[in-house]
């Protein structure tokens, strides 16, 4: 298995989650900070809005436009370009937790999931991904996932969920309609992974942060379809939870990493950074 050491980019956050590489800029959402944040090329973070009930997954509409879930309202959010907040779609009826990670595709259907149970209160029990298509209509896909986190599309129009509690990757087919079917297991992982935010790369693999880990198995990791780990970014004494390839040739891997435990996460109480890491891979493009 190659490894790989991160450096240091941007210190000083909360609770980081979902980073994008969208217009020339990383951009990530502050769960504990109640605040969606933008980088510059040096670290600086801009703060871009403040989001009621803790801003998580991100996505951009086909118009640029950003999309952000309010965990607690169990709600999307559009960002305007005036720099206001806007609902643009509520799937509390369909949710069985707190609001959770976001994709969003080319054609503009955007997949938000959930926790589907109280995080630290309640044993692990399933639920669905909320497809909300363009009309802001909303719908529940049918396939049963256990706390279904980041999300990804291959070149090939398939989705890929990461599973955190189940150590899983899962798969759907997307059809042109913006549908998902053929639910399936792409990667089941050792009992050692807690999958969280995902990033796909353009030689098919995928990587993961390993969340609620703070021993010698936490880090990012590089998984292909079948379930085999290749490549490692180490990191230590910290929960990785979320990357994201950026940069001009989306070859510089952005990871979130946040210091925390679970009782720590529950109080509000963490503290984050952006590292990044040079892998020797692309991104895949977020117009595919």
């Amino acid at each position: 298995m190659a490894t790989y050491q991160p450096t240091a980019f941007s210190t000083g956050h909360q609770f980081l989650e979902a980073p994008r590489w969208h217009d020339g800029k990383l951009w990530a959402s502050d769960f504990f900070g109640e605040q969606v944040l933008t980088f510059a090329e040096d670290g600086a973070a801009t703060p871009i809005i403040k989001v009621p009930g803790r801003p998580s997954g991100l996505g951009f509409l086909p118009d640029g436009t950003p999309l952000v879930v309010s965990q607690n309202e169990r709600s999307v959010y559009r960002i305007t370009a005036g720099g206001e907040l806007e609902q643009y779609a509520d799937f509390s009826a369909l949710a069985g937790g707190i609001g959770n990670d976001l994709y969003v595709s080319p054609a503009g259907d955007a997949y938000a999931g959930n926790f589907g149970f109280a995080l630290g209160e309640e044993d692990p029990k399933p639920t669905n991904l909320v497809h909300i298509r363009a009309d802001g209509s909303v719908s529940q896909v049918p396939g049963d996932l256990i706390f279904p986190n980041g999300c990804a599309r291959t070149p090939d129009g398939t989705l890929l969920v990461a599973e955190t509690f189940p150590h899983r990757i899962s798969a759907f087919d997307m059809a042109e309609d913006g549908g998902l079917t053929n639910h399936r297991v792409w990667a089941q992982l050792d009992e050692s992974f807690h999958p969280d935010g995902i990033a796909l790369d353009s030689d098919g693999g995928l990587w993961f942060g390993n969340a609620l880990t703070l021993g010698v198995d936490s880090g990012f990791y590089r998984v292909v379809e079948g379930g085999q780990i290749t490549d490692k970014v180490e990191v230590t004494d910290t929960w990785a939870v979320a990357c994201a390839f950026g940069g001009e040739n989306l070859d510089t891997l952005y990871l979130c990493c946040n210091t925390t435990t679970l009782e720590e996460f529950h109080e509000g109480r963490s503290t984050a950074h952006v590292a990044v890491a040079q892998v020797g891979r692309t991104g895949v493009p977020a117009s595919i």
